[in-house]
């Protein structure tokens, strides 16, 4: 009886236990789902932490540590160049940057021989590579929706990370031959805190290393990307692995063509009507040479503003400048022409050649300009003999007599001197026009050969 009855106890108690083995396994199924639910990416990192062993290993020493240089492969993808800007001297590109090297530290086991990928979380937890964009004023790593940074894992420890990166880098730009020009341009990798003794950096497949996008961009044509490899050396910290970008930039010269030539080609041009215009019409002539100072003056401003404030030349301000000395001479060409023309009526006035009853509008000619032969001049009155001239009238028979006759079929050429070229033109001022008319023209076709064959 007993007996019985303690068997009967156990069985009890035994019923219990189970009971209670059951509630709590049952309550603890449920705070597992809550906890789930509440953060399921929380518990998925944390099996992954355990299963590339993140808490085994001191992860702020580089692989490898105390042995040969860790090599790191670099492999870049240009997505698009946002902007180049002559003013600063920079550019703006936005590119994939992947990195790929070996942790034994994160190798796991796998029947499959898959990989793991992770985002930006994981990535804080151990090591990477510590690249840095030589040159750079700006750069972020894109974060919309999520960091753009990529992971992956394989089972025998190599990895792949990848980041997405917008960089402001500087340019060396040469403008002595802008807006004809050809630019270089690099973007350049290192590792700032491991110098070649612990970190080697090159081209995971070499040229085919860096890949591009279809790049369109407004004013440059894009002649060649191509990667390269170099040394850079620290007096304070020794050699350290360099890897370029390297870019060649040509400029489409049409927009310049249509901003700054065309316009500053017509107003040379203009410039020249003045020639055509009668050289007694001041007001009109006036006005339109200081409407082409002006104008041209307004074209260097623009283009210069837009430019940075460079010591040497540049090709456009060759052109500009010499386009300004021919506008700029069209309106001294009008001061020398109103000048002379004064200085011989003047002369005319003062040697009684001009009649009172003169009429200047009906001998005027149709080039604007007036003739001699169409006034009735009056011959200058004798001078009176003198001792001096009888001498000087002497002396010039003399020397006729001496000089043998020309014979017949020939003529005398004397020689003109510079006083006497000069006063025929001031006595003649209508011809400088009608010269101006070819000379300036001619010029500036010949500048603009010259010019265009060197830079072009």
């Amino acid at each position: 009886m007993y007996c019985s009855s303690h068997n009967t106890i156990l069985e009890s108690s035994e019923i219990k236990h189970l009971i209670c083995r059951s509630v709590s396994s049952l309550l603890r199924r449920r705070i597992d789902f809550k906890m789930k639910k509440s953060d399921s990416t929380k518990s998925l990192l944390i099996k992954s932490e355990q299963l590339l062993r993140i808490e085994d290993h001191d992860f702020a020493m580089r692989p490898g540590f105390g042995g040969a240089a860790i090599p790191v492969g670099i492999d870049v993808q240009v997505e698009s160049i946002d902007s180049i800007s002559e003013v600063n001297m920079d550019f703006t590109m936005t590119l994939y940057l992947r990195h790929y090297w070996q942790d034994d530290r994160l190798a796991f086991p796998s029947s499959s021989k898959k990989s793991r990928t992770f985002d930006a979380r994981l990535v804080k937890k151990i090591w990477v590579p510590d690249v840095f964009f030589v040159h750079s004023k700006r750069s972020f790593i894109h974060d919309t929706t999520m960091e753009n940074i990529m992971l992956r894992v394989y089972p025998d420890g190599n990895i792949l990370y990848s980041v997405r990166i917008t960089v402001t880098a500087l340019c060396a730009m040469d403008f002595s031959s802008f807006p004809l020009d050809t630019q270089k341009c690099s973007l350049e990798l290192e590792s700032y805190a491991y110098n070649e003794n612990d970190l080697m950096l090159y081209w995971k497949n070499g040229n085919d290393s860096l890949r591009t996008d279809e790049i369109v961009l407004s004013q440059f044509f894009i002649e060649e990307f191509h990667p390269s490899y170099g040394l850079a050396f620290y007096s304070s910290t020794g050699w350290y692995n360099r890897l370029y970008i390297n870019f060649i930039l040509r400029r489409h010269i049409f927009f310049f063509m249509l901003q700054t030539y065309f316009p500053t080609m017509l107003m040379v041009m203009l410039s020249w009507v003045s020639f055509w215009i009668d050289r007694r019409a001041v007001p009109a002539r006036v006005s339109l040479g200081i409407t082409t100072v002006l104008t041209m003056s307004t074209i260097i401003t623009g283009v210069s503003a837009s430019m940075p404030q460079v010591s040497y030349v540049k090709a456009v301000d060759i052109y500009l400048w010499a386009s300004f000395l021919f506008v700029f001479l069209s309106v001294i060409e009008y001061a020398a022409v109103n000048y002379f023309t004064t200085v011989e009526e003047m002369k005319k006035l003062k040697g009684g050649k001009i009649p009172a009853d003169f009429n200047a509008t009906q001998t005027m000619a149709f080039d604007g300009c007036y003739h001699d032969n169409d006034i009735d001049l009056t011959p200058f009155p004798e001078l009176p003999s003198t001792p001096n001239t009888e001498r000087s009238r002497t002396a010039t028979s003399r020397n006729s007599a001496a000089e043998p006759p020309p014979t017949e079929g020939t003529r005398l050429r004397r020689k003109k001197s510079i006083k006497h070229n000069l006063s025929f033109i001031m006595s003649n001022s209508y011809m400088i026009d009608s010269y101006s008319r070819v000379i300036f023209p001619m010029t500036y076709l010949l500048f603009n050969i010259i010019y265009w064959s060197l830079y072009s």
